[in-house]
């Protein structure tokens, strides 16, 4: 008898110690790339995804943010999840993920969104999931729409009011082709480089402007660096929370699902980091002492004119039918 109760003490000894040692496991790092600092609409969407994924899991996992580009440009990032080799989750702006899925690049279209709400409705409906699923093609795994809001003008030459003013304007625009087919058509000389590359090239007068949504031009401090602000809203911006495959096939079915309900909870984040920006960030903008233009109903109707070359590409590669369904989305 004594033998027996000494071996079920020593079996609920190696139990309780198991379960200890499982418990106090260290938690699973998880490692989110972003090209803006911590406190941008990116940062926000990277917490609020940690949070939700935190919470849901009972801290089985740890997040270890590399915001400002710390892992390099976007496209470099987006190769490393592809091949497993860099971070396991990224938010991406959807300029740069339209080189590994051209669909993607369809809401950069310039003025094809009327507001927010519109860009919203697309993007939580069916054609913004359709595109979503279209980079499982890709290696990679897209979980989420994130937003950068409307995007403006910054410039150190003059205020933009017209088509004509962008005649040689010397433009950074990412890696976009739709971003840069709309600028050639209206004059300018769109520069296509990565974000890190922007503030220096501005400092140094190899680029004369750039063009970003308010929730970057605040986080960055542009007008430290430009002179001029047009708040144009020529295209609606978007991004993305996207991780690697071979993380995503790691985790079982009910964990896939805490990290897809918390990269939702990380688009909610930005979006409400967006909304803020939209109503703080011209003044802010103002305080930090760049000269602020808002253009027309009119105004904006002239510069879509001037970009009407272009659209007759968009029609070819977006099909003009996937327009006009966005455009009729309500």
């Amino acid at each position: 008898m004594k033998s027996i109760l000494a071996n079920v003490a020593l079996a609920s000894a190696i139990v309780t110690t198991l379960w200890t040692s499982a418990a106090a496991a260290d938690p699973v790092e998880v490692k989110i790339a972003y090209a803006l600092a911590r406190d941008s609409h990116y940062g926000a969407a990277a917490d609020g995804w940690e949070k939700a994924v935190s919470e849901a899991s009972g801290g089985r996992y740890k997040f270890t943010h590399f915001p400002s580009s710390a892992q390099g440009g976007e496209r470099e990032v987006l190769e490393g999840l592809q091949l497993g080799t860099g971070v396991q989750a990224a938010v991406v702006s959807s300029g740069t993920l339209s080189n590994f899925v051209p669909e993607a690049g369809v809401t950069d279209i310039p003025f094809l969104f009327r507001d927010l709400a519109h860009g919203r409705a697309v993007l939580d409906g069916p054609i913004g999931q359709s595109i979503l699923d279209k980079f499982e093609d890709a290696d990679l795994i897209a979980l989420a729409w994130g937003e950068q809001g409307f995007r403006h003008i910054t410039n150190n030459r003059q205020p933009i009011e017209k088509p004509e003013d962008l005649a040689g304007l010397k433009i950074r625009t990412m890696e976009n082709p739709v971003h840069i087919a709309a600028f050639k058509a209206a004059g300018a000389a769109p520069t296509p480089m990565s974000w890190p590359e922007v503030i220096p090239a501005l400092q140094q007068g190899a680029i004369d402007a750039q063009e970003n949504p308010l929730s970057v031009i605040v986080s960055a401090k542009l007008w430290e660096v430009q002179k001029y602000l047009t708040l144009s809203g020529h295209v609606y911006s978007t991004a993305m929370l996207v991780v690697s495959p071979d993380f995503w096939n790691s985790l079982s079915e009910a964990d896939q699902k805490i990290f897809l309900d918390g990269a939702k909870a990380g688009q909610a984040a930005m979006r409400g980091f967006v909304d803020n920006a939209e109503k703080s960030g011209v003044e802010k903008a103002k305080a930090g002492g760049i000269q602020v233009n808002t253009l027309s109903a009119e105004q904006k109707a002239n510069f879509q004119a001037a970009m009407k070359d272009a659209y007759e590409g968009y029609y070819k590669t977006y099909s003009k039918d996937l327009i006009d369904q966005i455009i009729a989305t309500k």
